[in-house]
């Protein structure tokens, strides 16, 4: 049995690493043939896991059609925004699962990412499920212990829940793949913002306040998008979250303290050196607070300093003194 991963980036490739035990073969594609090459050659990705060597049986794949036409199980690992030109022409019929290991909302639609895999591959919704959870790629593909969620139909997701099952990589299964959607994809946002709080040295009641209130944000939007609010606590909501808001390993928290330090927002990324989803996850944010007349102050914050300029300290004045209101 063969796994597929759309993706050789740090997420795709620590999944490809602790999966491949699971699987007799894991094939891995990208657009970036360099990367391809040195997992052929030297059953490495230097670019993203230098030290790191690859199991035998992960092997590049250069064409992307044939991951779908040899791999039953196959994850989706690249940045949200690229997934619907990546997957289009794509013929799917021999495929029994697609996971989704993206975190984000396509901008230009506000779909999420399970919606978009559905509509380019043109497949049933049952096939398709979302990965998520408090899971730096660096500490899972050395084998630390990391636990995940699972989310989409619960009667054959139990049979995909023992492929992606590993004893340092344990998998939860939930039936709402919006809530865990969301979640996933927001955290980014308010990890931002935490990190623009750290950059200014607001401190640690600052942070915890943020990551409180960012997880009130993220429970407006699952109401919207029609999930179930009890998931934004859970692993793919409060755990990712946590996890994504304090720890010097997150791409979004560590461009967030760059900002805060007073580096511009292209600076920054250019420091940063991989894609930030919050950056583009909070345009759909934004967007989604606009057309819903929802609340979400620390959202609207993030997307003013990174698309408007709004110096960072003023966006913290503006946080603390809105008008006074009940916690919920």
């Amino acid at each position: 049995m063969k796994l597929g991963v759309i993706g050789a980036g740090s997420w795709g490739t620590a999944l490809a690493q602790v999966l491949s035990e699971n699987f007799k073969e894991v094939c891995i594609w990208d657009k970036d043939k360099e990367v391809l090459d040195n997992i052929k050659l030297n059953k490495s990705n230097d670019k993203y896991h230098p030290n790191i060597k690859l199991k035998d049986n992960i092997n590049p794949v250069y064409n992307i059609q044939e991951i779908f036409d040899n791999c039953q199980t196959v994850i989706i690992a690249i940045p949200t925004q690229f997934i619907r030109d990546t997957l289009k022409n794509i013929k799917s019929e021999k495929v029994k699962y697609v996971v989704s290991a993206s975190k984000g909302i396509e901008i230009s639609t506000l779909k999420l990412v399970s919606d978009v895999i559905v509509e380019s591959l043109n497949i049933e919704e049952n096939k398709v499920y979302a990965l998520s959870g408090p899971s730096f790629a660096k500490e899972v593909i050395i084998g630390l212990p990391t636990a995940i969620t699972l989310a989409g139909d619960i009667k054959d997701g139990k049979e995909l829940q023992h492929k992606l099952s590993r004893p340092t990589f344990r998998v939860y299964l939930s039936d709402d793949i919006v809530g865990v959607e969301v979640g996933g994809a927001v955290k980014n946002v308010i990890a931002i913002a935490s990190g623009i709080s750290d950059g200014l040295g607001m401190g640690n009641n600052a942070r915890a306040s943020l990551i409180t209130r960012g997880l009130y944000e993220i429970t407006k939007i699952i109401k919207v998008y029609g999930g179930n609010p009890q998931t934004a606590y859970g692993l793919s909501g409060l755990g990712d979250l946590v996890l994504t808001a304090t720890g010097d390993l997150s791409r979004n928290r560590t461009f967030g303290y760059l900002i805060g330090k007073g580096l511009s927002v292209e600076e920054a990324e250019k420091e940063v050196k991989q894609v930030i989803e919050g950056k583009s996850t909070v345009e759909a944010v934004y967007r989604i607070k606009s057309i819903y007349n929802i609340e979400l102050p620390i959202s609207e914050m993030v997307y003013k300093i990174l698309y408007h300029g709004l110096n960072p300290k003023d966006a913290v004045y503006y946080l603390m003194n809105r008008d006074l209101k009940t916690e919920f």
